[in-house]
């Protein structure tokens, strides 16, 4: 997929986090953490710059998604420090949830195109691709954006609504 793709499917697969910010009353969190989603969702890609590495190689695999998860708990821990420990262990593992889902959404993006990827390399070399649409497809890729925005606003909506309903 390409960018527009990319940052559909990444909000695809923020949503369910979005949708628990939401219902525990935290909603600018749950956009702020979208609009993270959106802004990390092609790090995988940076593969294309740095020599050596292959596209669609180590940067398209669930490894890597706990490594940019890592890092996004690492940073949530950062901004928490402020609130304590409870600030520290909510932060970070919100953080490492939008790092994993944003890039796992990455992944199950290019899964949707031929050439598929590999995102148990090194353990296994087993690729996965549904061969649907090839990632140039401008129609696959901007439906893919509508269909992500669509998906975290709902989401968010209904955990806002929940969160309303109890109070929170």
């Amino acid at each position: 997929m390409y960018r527009a793709g990319h940052y559909g499917a990444s909000l695809v697969a923020y949503a369910p986090v979005g949708f628990v910010l939401a219902a525990l009353g935290v909603v600018e969190f749950a956009v702020g953490g979208a609009a993270v989603a959106v802004a990390g969702a092609m790090i995988p890609d940076w593969d294309q710059r740095v020599p050596f590495i292959s596209h669609r190689g180590p940067t398209h695999t669930v490894w890597f998604a706990l490594l940019v998860g890592a890092v996004y708990a690492a940073i949530g821990a950062a901004l928490g420090s402020s609130a304590g420990m409870a600030g520290v262990a909510l932060f970070s593992l919100v953080g490492g949830a939008v790092g994993v889902a944003t890039i796992v959404g990455h992944l199950l993006g290019d899964v949707l195109t031929p050439m598929g990827i590999r995102p148990f390399k090194p353990m296994s070399s087993v690729s996965y691709s549904l061969d649907m649409v090839k990632a140039a497809n401008p129609i696959a890729n901007y439906a893919l954006l509508v269909i992500g925005v669509v998906v975290v606003v709902a989401a968010v909506g209904a955990g806002g609504a929940i969160a309303s309903m109890l109070g929170v």
